[in-house]
């Protein structure tokens, strides 16, 4: 049965629902359980610090050596997904700048919160790329991933250590993500492999770490932070959920991807972003709950944004 264009667009946005519910329910969860139990905001602390030291790290370093990067066939899609990045980037920073918007933004929130505007959830956009595509949209989504993430990585702690006059470079090195990040890529370009023996534990260790990082997210929500900066919140998302897919759309056409390609970047360009933006800005000092906030609400977006990302003519 053919449904017309607009019954098409509700079906998408409903499966896409099914897909990002499981992310936003765990929010929640570690939201209801540090307000309503014994599990406080002691306990997550050091959850958060578990996350961000060693499960994430460990996370994005076997999703980056269990695949193998083709450069050379991808040069078109890397292109276009460097160029949807750094656009997201160049409007991030560009915000206390902008006139009528610049003076109703925190500084110290923007540092935070320019990171939300431009990274992008990994494990969303894995599975929506095997959903896409298959095998050859997790490949095509695994070279994005191992040239985006360290160059987002970096440009999301640059406004912060910018702004806490901190060291730049000692930041980079000792950030794990990062580092988990570059030797990763090493490691995949020196042809170094994962034993099948570590294969499972890896893989356990990396569902720990997304449910209990989105699990930290919901227990440092405070979304009365986010009415203090409403003018920031609805810039970085207007840029992660809105712009982002029109610039990704446009590089679609001037590349001339072909189909597999142009629907893996346009669901690169509207994914949820990271859901690790508030570890990485709790664990800085920064405002931890107002990015949790911003997170929480780019999950609800990307309810939206994706199905509309797919549907744009290519």
């Amino acid at each position: 049965m053919e449904y017309p264009r607009s019954g098409r667009f509700i079906l998408e946005a409903v499966n896409y629902a099914q897909l990002l519910f499981p992310d936003f329910s765990l929010i929640a969860i570690g939201w209801l359980l540090c307000r309503y139990t014994a599990l406080d905001r002691r306990v997550w602390d050091q959850v958060e610090s578990l996350v961000y030291y060693f499960l994430f790290p460990v996370l994005l370093f076997h999703s980056i050596v269990r695949s193998p990067l083709d450069f050379g066939a991808t040069s078109s899609l890397l292109t276009a997904g460097v160029g949807v990045g750094i656009c997201g980037i160049a409007l991030a920073y560009a915000l206390p700048y902008v006139p009528g918007i610049g003076s109703h933004i925190d500084r110290r929130d923007h540092a935070a919160s320019t990171q939300v505007a431009f990274r992008f959830n990994s494990f969303i956009c894995l599975a929506l790329a095997e959903r896409l595509a298959g095998p050859e949209g997790l490949l095509l989504i695994a070279v994005l991933i191992g040239v985006c993430v360290p160059m987002f990585n970096i440009a999301a702690v640059w406004p912060m250590t910018r702004h806490a006059q901190t060291g730049f470079v000692r930041q980079l090195v000792r950030n794990p993500l990062i580092v988990a990040t570059v030797a990763g890529l090493l490691a995949n370009v020196l042809g170094i492999t994962v034993p099948g023996w570590a294969t499972p534990t890896l893989s356990r260790i990396g569902a720990a770490s997304l449910a209990l990082g989105l699990l930290a997210a919901g227990a440092g929500m405070q979304f009365a932070t986010l009415g203090r900066g409403k003018v920031l919140a609805v810039s970085v998302l207007a840029i992660r959920h809105l712009i982002l897919p029109l610039v990704a759309w446009g590089l679609a056409i001037a590349l001339r991807l072909d189909a597999v390609q142009a629907s893996v970047l346009m669901a690169f360009s509207a994914v949820p972003t990271a859901s690790s933006a508030y570890v990485l800005a709790a664990r800085m000092g920064y405002n931890g709950p107002y990015v949790a906030g911003l997170v929480t609400l780019s999950t609800v977006l990307g309810v939206v944004s994706l199905p509309f990302a797919l549907a744009l003519p290519r």
